[in-house]
């Protein structure tokens, strides 16, 4: 069977640095901060005190019919709308539309405990230094919220948009950690590409600006802690990183089969034409040191597109801000690419947007896109300093005016799960 291309036809985001795809682009060229004090919740006495917040959110500027999602954890009202946004832009109607053969395949975490009422209940079922459980569960059944249990689970964002957007066809939540929705848009391509589906809502949602998930990376020692210089605090590249920004929102992009979106008169926005997945299977809190992992998923990615290394020109990296992931990515670059990877730019948004976790990827590959249609690459902002073994064209600092028709996304999650797509200018041909 003559394998079916892939057009992407709707794009859609939720983040720190606006609520829609045009007012995020506008501030990454713009090398505006979406870091700030965290509101969510006290962390005033955590080690990292900031977090990249979506601030003055609500669902129903986005969906007429808001109320319908009103027990919706915060990370679904984010994917609502970003997915709202991307299905308005593709032009699709229902009417018109088998659902059985419109799939849904989402990167998302799990929602956020209803952390006061939680804590509440452990700290009046403790006694004599130990927990009586059966206390826990009478007071935890009186004092905590049904619907906010029930939203923690990452499947939720999904049963969200299958009823919003009467989804009947196949639909898959991944989260393989910040790879998630860069995996999700792969194998979401892969649904096209077999005849599974025509249509899938793909991307991802998460919110992790809570107090477990803040201890969690704090006891990791993954974050920044520079509480002084908040809104430079983000240095992917730089020799004075000390961590990533904690941030949250939702990206959702619309993919289709291509001669069906050119038959119904879409425009089509950009065409997947590479995929590539690989594992570590190194360690559960590290990556391979030498970058083979990062280096196979590019590779795959590289021959599943049928472009040469030098074909690629531009590549949006993962670019955490860590100490080891900017330095193991450099490697897997230069093991993909070989002496190309001298001559091609690369940058990451997470200097500026903080990183979005399970979303990062979905929203790494829309800019992508809006790479390839304004020919402006977005800047990795705070790259001052910049450390000898991350010594690739990072674009530092300042938007880059260039013609692109090729470019790479690239995810790195934690425990070793690498990810990379490849996305090229439409033509005819």
């Amino acid at each position: 069977m003559t394998r079916r291309r892939v057009a992407i036809t709707g794009l859609g985001t939720i983040t720190p640095l606006g609520h829609d795809v045009e007012t995020l682009w506008r501030a990454l060229l713009d090398v505006t901060s979406g870091i700030s004090p965290t509101e969510l919740f006290d962390a005033s006495t955590f080690p990292t005190t900031f977090s990249a917040q979506v601030k003055n959110f609500d669902l129903a500027d986005h969906l007429p019919n808001a109320s319908d999602h009103a027990h919706a954890g915060r990370a679904t009202r984010f994917a609502l709308a970003a997915a709202q946004q991307a299905w308005r832009q593709a032009g699709l109607d229902h009417r018109h539309l088998d659902p059985a053969r419109v799939s849904l395949y989402l990167g998302c975490g799990e929602g956020s405990l209803d952390f006061d009422s939680f804590a509440a209940c452990l700290i009046d079922a403790w006694g004599d230094g130990k927990l009586d459980a059966v206390r826990w569960a009478e007071l935890a059944g009186r004092r905590m919220d049904m619907h906010r249990e029930l939203e923690q689970e990452a499947n939720m964002v999904a049963a969200h948009l299958a009823a919003q957007f009467d989804v009947r066809g196949a639909t898959f939540n991944v989260l393989t950690a910040c790879a998630a929705s860069t995996q999700a848009l792969g194998e979401a391509t892969w649904l096209i590409r077999g005849g599974d589906a025509d249509v899938v809502i793909s991307g991802g949602s998460h919110s992790m600006i809570h107090p477990l998930g803040l201890t969690g990376f704090n006891r990791l020692t993954a974050l920044s802690t520079r509480n002084d210089t908040i809104e430079t605090s983000s240095r992917p590249f730089d020799m004075t990183r000390d961590g990533f920004v904690l941030g949250e929102g939702s990206s959702i992009l619309i993919l289709e089969d291509l001669d069906a979106a050119r038959r119904r008169g879409a425009t089509i926005l950009a065409e997947i034409i590479g995929v590539g997945s690989s594992a570590d299977a190194f360690r559960i809190t590290d990556q391979d040191p030498a970058g083979e992992g990062a280096a196979a998923a590019m590779r795959l990615a590289l021959a599943d597109a049928g472009v040469a290394p030098e074909q690629i020109g531009y590549i949006s990296t993962h670019g955490t801000a860590t100490q080891q992931n900017d330095t193991v990515e450099t490697r897997g670059m230069k093991a993909a690419f070989g002496e190309a990877i001298r001559s091609i730019p690369c940058s990451s948004i997470k200097s500026m947007l903080g990183h979005l976790i399970a979303a990062a990827g979905a929203t790494e590959l829309i800019t992508c896109v809006l790479a390839i249609r304004d020919g402006m690459l977005p800047p990795t902002a705070h790259l001052n300093t910049p450390d000898p073994e991350c010594d690739l064209d990072y674009i530092p600092n300042t938007p880059r005016r260039a013609h692109v028709d090729i470019v790479m996304s690239n995810s790195m999650g934690f425990g070793g799960q690498n990810d990379s797509i490849i996305v090229r200018r439409y033509g005819e041909g």
